[in-house]
């Protein structure tokens, strides 16, 4: 019982002192201030912005899950499977498995490595070697716990390391965040183009069916002498550009699938792929962009570009920290007897402290180097954080101009639709009477058929910059 007291009270005399300076130690790197946001403090003003004026203050879009935001079944579902099965966002959530096992990692050196140890060593000495002219044989046997080079983090080396770690870490979850947000856009986007791909696809197909039956009218009345071969000629050209947008429409459709595939990171079921443009995509028709200050400073990829400022900051700390003294400690306690028997018997009780300082006198200007390094990296992690901070105030004021012009744009394309839609059944009535060429049908036609694609198109802006919005301003993060 007394080897075991001694033992003890040598191994928590020393270590009791590490923990208490260590306590007391803090770091040298610079206090930490957010750098100012180098955007202005409201959203731009302007015709195309003149719809956000009537606009309601509500619950902050970052703050809506993607399940309350989307209420479309089918795009519910393939959300779902993006989230499983992407890999991208499965790269994500590793890169933060690595990362905090690299903060552990960093975190450890702040507490002492304590091994135990059991040796046993046989030596022959020769005669000539031996203090008694004869040869002897030397038996030794130990066993003990030690301290292995323990730093005494006096000047927060070790500290700032382990605070440019842990930012590194809350840097990856919101790199995992952003991906997220990116994901559930890029789902919903890819849905949209492959449902307004598929309603281009189906029209071109009712447009060629219309145009065979008017070449084959045309060809009749051809036949009969009523109509001429320029008329006839004019038919099929009308016909043929009505296959050449099938063929291209039917490979962009293709094409749409294989990208749902890939985004979703798995085969597309058919029953969740859409058959056209669904109106009721979100169940948050507008959303209240907010104040810039309270959106951008929300957003994953920001707050992942602070926490690499602030990881850069505390590297300041580290490379300050090179120019003082560094303390190391080893210590051992342990028992020792040139007899195993006698190992834990009689005067076996042995320790061993062994401080050591070394104070950096001349390093060829390495450490005035490292330091620049690290200022400099914080340098540019500022920019990095100001640019992003920019990009994003640059999204949101682009899918807000869009909103503010996209219904006047929509109603304009509707009547657009519905007006050469009138003039080229007037323009065929007309034709059938003898009064026009066949030419003013086929224009007709043509600008029908450009008008009703282009409806398509705009109904396809309206819906995407819907999602668009809501990713811009933090939404998708959350279930």
């Amino acid at each position: 019982m007394k080897h075991i007291k001694r033992m003890t009270t040598a191994i928590c005399l020393p270590l009791g002192t590490f923990f208490c300076l260590n306590g007391c130690a803090t770091t040298m790197a610079p206090h930490y201030v957010r750098p100012a946001a180098p955007v202005s403090a409201a959203w731009p003003e302007g015709p195309a912005y003149q719809a956000e004026a009537a606009k309601q203050t509500q619950n902050p879009v970052a703050d809506i899950p993607w399940r309350d935001f989307f209420v479309n079944s089918q795009l519910r579902a393939l959300i779902d499977l993006a989230l499983k099965n992407n890999r991208d966002l499965r790269v994500a959530i590793l890169t933060i498995e690595r990362s905090r096992a690299q903060y552990q990692i960093q975190r450890s050196d702040l507490m002492p490595k304590i091994d135990a140890s059991a040796d046993a060593n046989f030596q022959r000495i020769p005669a000539g070697f031996s203090g008694t002219g004869k040869a002897t044989t030397v038996d030794q046997y130990s066993v003990g716990l030690g301290v292995s080079s323990y730093e005494l983090d006096l000047f927060g080396r070790v500290r700032s390391l382990r605070d440019q770690a842990l930012e590194q870490y809350l840097a990856t979850e919101q790199a995992r965040r952003s991906v997220q947000m990116s994901l559930v856009s890029q789902v919903a986007s890819a849905y949209l183009t492959l449902a307004a791909d598929r309603e281009r696809l189906q029209l071109a197909t009712e447009t060629l069916a219309s145009q065979n039956s008017s070449y084959q009218l045309t060809r009749s009345r051809f036949d009969a002498g009523v109509s001429s071969a320029l008329d006839l000629h004019q038919a099929r050209t009308s016909a043929d550009a009505a296959r050449v947008d099938i063929a291209r429409y039917t490979a962009l459709v293709a094409q749409d699938i294989n990208n749902l595939n890939l985004v979703v990171g798995s085969p597309v079921p058919g029953d969740l792929l859409p058959v056209a443009l669904s109106e009721t995509l979100t169940a948050v028709k507008d959303v209240s962009p907010g104040l810039p200050s309270d959106v951008l400073l929300r957003r994953p990829d920001i707050l992942q570009a602070e926490s690499q400022l602030k990881g850069a900051n505390a590297n300041i700390g580290a490379a300050r920290a090179a120019f003082f003294p560094k303390i190391t400690l080893v210590s051992s306690v342990g028992f020792g007897s040139d007899e195993l028997a006698g190992l834990f018997k009689g005067n076996a009780f042995a320790w061993s402290f062994a401080p050591r300082i070394s104070l950096p006198i001349f390093d060829g200007g390495s450490n005035k180097a490292n330091l620049k390094v690290a200022e400099v990296d914080r340098d540019i992690a500022v920019a990095q954080y100001e640019k992003a901070i920019q990009t994003a105030f640059r999204e949101v004021a682009d899918a807000l101009a869009q909103r503010g012009t996209i219904d006047e744009q929509l109603a304009a394309q509707q009547s657009l639709a519905n007006e050469t839609s009138e003039s080229y059944r007037l323009s065929q009535a007309r034709y059938s009477k003898g009064v026009d060429s066949y030419l003013v049908v086929l224009d007709s036609q043509r600008s029908t058929y450009s008008a009703q694609q282009n409806l398509i198109t705009v109904r396809l802006a309206k819906l995407v910059n819907q999602v668009t919005l809501y990713k811009v301003l933090g939404g998708g993060t959350g279930e």
